[in-house]
C-alpha cells in the first residue's frame, strides 16, 4: 500500500544528515532558523530550571541551549523573546488509542496540539479488529503525514482473547514480523492475552520475539489482580510496560520487576492518584514511571485537554512540576529508545517545545514542533489536510437482518418464576467490572429486567459477518430510569455492536439505526432518537472535524443524563463491556465471559 504524506509537512531529516549544520550553528559559524531568548529552561535530564536560557534551532532541531545564543542570530533568523517564561519539552502520550477519540489521526492531532502534545505512541488495535493489517497500515500512513511525531505500535492481540471472541480480522505472527519493517512502527502494542504469555502460547511467543529481534519495545497489559506466579511469568515473557495498574501495589510490583509503570488518566480511567503514592509516599524512583491517557474521547480533548491535563493532575497529587514533566517527556522517550530525537530540550533533538507562563498550572502560551509554531493561546495556527480513507474502510456494519424486540428476549428455564443471573457490574472511572448476581422475575417464559434495581439488559450484536447473531445478558451500574437504549459499534476490542437498554423496542431501533449510518453510537428513548454520533470509518471513527464530533458527543452525554445515567463518561464505560481481557465479567459474541478464569460461563447461576 503506498504511503501518503501531506505536502504541507516535511519529515524531519535524521540527525546524521544535519549534525554538521547543528555544530556550525552551535559554534556560530552558521545562523539559526529560530532563536528563543530569555527563557527558563526546564531541563528534564538534570531536573533543574535554569534561568536566562536561549535556544537556537536549525533544520527542525535544537543546535544550542545555553546562556546566550546571539552568535546564532543572523538576518534571516526569527527571534522570539520568551520574557522569562518556561521552556518545556513537548509532551508525549506513551500509550493511547486514537479511535477512542471518535476521530481520525489527523483530527486527533488537531485537537491535542494546542494542549502541548507533540509526540504520541498509538496502538491502532481497534481498527485492526475490524480491518486487519490493512487498517493498521492506513493509520500508520496517516500518522506519517502529521506535523508532530505519531509513532505506531503494531497491535499484538487480534482478537484479544482467541476462543472467547471472534473479531472482524486476525493478525498473525507473520503480520507482526512484516509490520516491524515499516518505517513508523515503534514496537508491539499492549499484549493483552496475559494468560497466553504466562502459558507460553506459541502465537504470543512468536509476536514478542519478532519485536525483540527488531530491537523495538514490547507493550504490556496485565489486567489481573493476581501478582503471583502468573504475573511473574508474564514479565518473564517480555512485556516492558503496563498501564493497567489501579492501585499503589500494582505500580510497585511492576517497577520492581523492571517494567515501566504507565499511569493513565483518560476520559474514564482515573488511575494516577492511587498509584502515584509509590513515588510521593514510598519514594520509588520516578524514572520508572510514565504518564499516558489510554482512551480519551473527543469531548475531553476539545474541552479539557490531553497530556497537559494529565501532567496537571499529577502535580495536584503532590509531584514536583519538573518530575511530572519528566514522566511525560524524557521517561517516555527513553522507554521507546527515542531519547536522541524527542523528550528534552537539548542539542540534536527535534525542536518540540512549549512556552509556558505558569509551570504548576502548565499554562501553555505556544506550541512548537520541529521548530515551527503550531499553536498559541490554545488555538491551532496551521491547517492539517484531511486524510482520505478509502471506501474499503467504510460500510463495515453488517447485521444480516433487521433486528426486532424479540431478538433481545432471554428465555428462562422451563417452569421458572424467578431466576438468578450473572450481571456485569460497571465500576465508575475504572476499566474493570464486577461479577454480580441478581434475582430476576420471569414473565411468559422470559426473564424481566429490574429497572428499580438498576439491572437492565445488554446485548452483543454480531456486525462483521452479517450472521444475525445476538448474545443477551444483564448489566448494572448505569442508573437508567427511563425507557431507553444506547447502541455502539465501538465495542472494545472485537468491535461488534453493544446495545444496553431498559426497553427492547428501543434496543432494536438503536441497533438498526447504526446499521443504516455505518456505525457509531446512538441513543433512543421511547421510540425517539435523542443523540447520534456517526462513525463511518470502520464503525469506529468519524470523518468530521473534532469540534463537530465533540459537539455531538456532548449531546450524547446530555441525553444519557436525561434518561438517568449520572456516571462520569458513561459512554466510555459502555464501550468496554465486551473487553474480555479485563476482569471480572464481560460479554462477547461467544457468550458471557468470566475474565478471572478466562472461560465462558452460563448466564444463569
Amino acid at each position: 500500500m503506498p504511503q501518503t504524506r501531506s505536502p504541507a509537512f516535511t519529515k524531519p531529516k535524521p540527525w546524521t544528515d544535519v549534525a554538521p549544520l547543528l555544530v556550525d550553528v552551535a559554534t556560530g559559524r552558521k545562523k539559526a532558523d529560530l532563536v528563543v531568548r530569555n527563557g527558563r529552561w526546564v531541563n528534564v535530564h538534570s531536573g533543574e530550571i535554569i534561568d536566562g536560557t536561549d535556544i537556537a534551532i536549525v533544520a527542525g532541531r535544537f543546535a544550542y541551549c545555553g546562556p546566550d545564543a546571539s552568535h546564532a542570530i543572523g538576518e534571516a533568523t526569527t527571534v522570539v523573546d520568551a520574557g522569562g517564561r518556561y521552556l518545556v519539552p513537548g509532551l508525549c502520550d506513551a500509550h493511547m488509542h486514537v479511535e477512542s477519540g471518535m476521530v481520525t489521526v489527523t483530527e486527533f492531532s488537531r485537537a491535542v496540539i494546542p494542549h502541548g502534545t507533540t509526540s504520541m505512541f498509538i496502538d491502532p488495535h481497534e481498527i485492526a479488529n475490524v480491518l486487519g493489517l490493512a487498517g493498521v497500515r492506513l493509520m500508520h500512513d496517516e500518522a506519517l503525514a502529521m506535523p508532530i511525531n505519531v509513532h505506531v505500535q503494531m497491535p499484538s492481540c487480534v482478537p484479544s482473547a482467541p476462543g472467547l471472541e471472534n473479531a472482524g480480522a486476525e493478525l498473525s505472527p507473520a503480520d507482526i514480523a512484516e509490520a516491524m519493517t515499516w518505517e513508523n512502527i515503534i514496537g508491539l502494542g499492549e499484549v493483552m492475552n496475559f494468560p497466553g504469555v504466562a502459558a507460553n502460547d506459541p502465537t504470543m511467543v512468536a509476536g514478542i520475539a519478532a519485536t525483540v529481534k527488531a530491537g523495538k519495545t514490547v507493550g504490556g497489559h496485565y489486567a489481573s489482580r493476581d501478582l503471583g506466579l502468573p504475573f511473574h511469568g508474564y514479565v518473564a515473557g517480555g512485556p516492558e510496560d503496563d498501564h493497567e495498574g489501579t492501585c499503589v501495589e500494582d505500580a510497585v510490583a511492576r517497577v520492581r520487576q523492571g517494567m515501566k509503570a504507565m499511569l493513565r488518566l483518560g476520559s474514564a480511567w482515573y488511575d494516577v492518584a492511587t498509584q502515584i503514592k509509590a513515588m510521593t509516599e514510598l519514594g520509588l524512583d520516578s524514572r520508572n514511571f510514565i504518564l499516558c491517557t489510554d482512551d480519551s474521547h473527543s469531548g475531553t480533548l476539545v474541552h479539557d485537554g490531553h497530556m497537559d491535563r494529565v501532567v496537571r493532575h499529577a502535580i495536584e497529587q503532590g509531584l514536583k512540576p519538573v518530575t511530572a514533566i519528566q514522566m511525560a517527556t524524557i521517561n517516555t522517550a527513553q522507554h521507546f529508545r527515542l531519547e536522541r530525537d524527542i523528550g528534552s530540550i537539548t542539542p540534536g533533538r527535534l525542536a518540540d517545545f512549549l512556552i509556558v507562563s505558569d509551570l504548576a498550572a502548565l499554562a501553555i502560551d505556544a506550541v512548537y514542533a520541529r521548530g515551527v509554531r503550531l499553536a498559541s493561546e490554545g488555538r491551532l495556527e496551521i491547517d492539517i489536510p484531511a486524510y482520505d480513507y478509502p471506501d474499503t474502510a467504510k460500510n463495515t456494519v453488517h447485521l444480516g437482518k433487521t433486528l426486532s424486540a424479540q431478538d433481545y428476549d432471554v428465555a428462562a428455564p422451563a417452569g421458572a418464576n424467578e431466576v438468578r443471573v450473572r450481571v456485569i457490574g460497571v465500576v465508575e472511572n475504572q476499566a474493570p467490572t464486577k461479577a454480580l448476581e441478581a434475582d430476576l422475575a420471569v414473565r411468559d417464559g422470559f426473564v424481566e429486567m429490574d429497572r428499580a434495581g438498576d439491572v437492565c439488559q445488554i446485548a452483543l450484536v454480531e456486525r462483521h459477518r452479517g450472521t444475525g447473531g445476538v448474545v443477551n445478558g444483564f448489566v448494572s451500574g448505569f442508573g437508567y430510569t427511563k425507557e431507553c437504549a444506547i447502541a455502539s459499534t465501538v465495542a472494545h476490542d472485537s468491535h461488534h455492536m453493544i446495545v444496553v437498554g431498559t426497553n427492547k423496542e428501543d434496543m432494536a431501533l438503536a441497533a438498526n439505526r447504526l446499521g443504516e449510518v455505518g456505525g457509531g453510537v446512538v441513543l433512543f428513548s421511547e421510540g425517539r432518537e435523542l443523540a447520534l454520533v456517526e462513525m463511518p470509518i470502520a464503525g469506529l471513527m468519524s470523518d468530521e472535524r473534532a469540534e463537530i464530533v465533540a459537539g455531538k458527543a456532548a449531546k450524547l452525554t446530555v441525553a444519557m443524563r436525561e434518561v438517568g445515567c449520572t456516571l462520569n463518561n458513561a459512554y466510555m464505560q459502555h464501550s468496554l463491556l465486551a473487553l474480555v481481557v479485563i476482569p471480572e465479567l464481560r460479554i462477547s459474541d461467544a457468550g458471557i465471559i468470566d475474565v478471572t478464569k478466562f472461560e465462558k460461563v452460563d448466564l444463569f447461576v
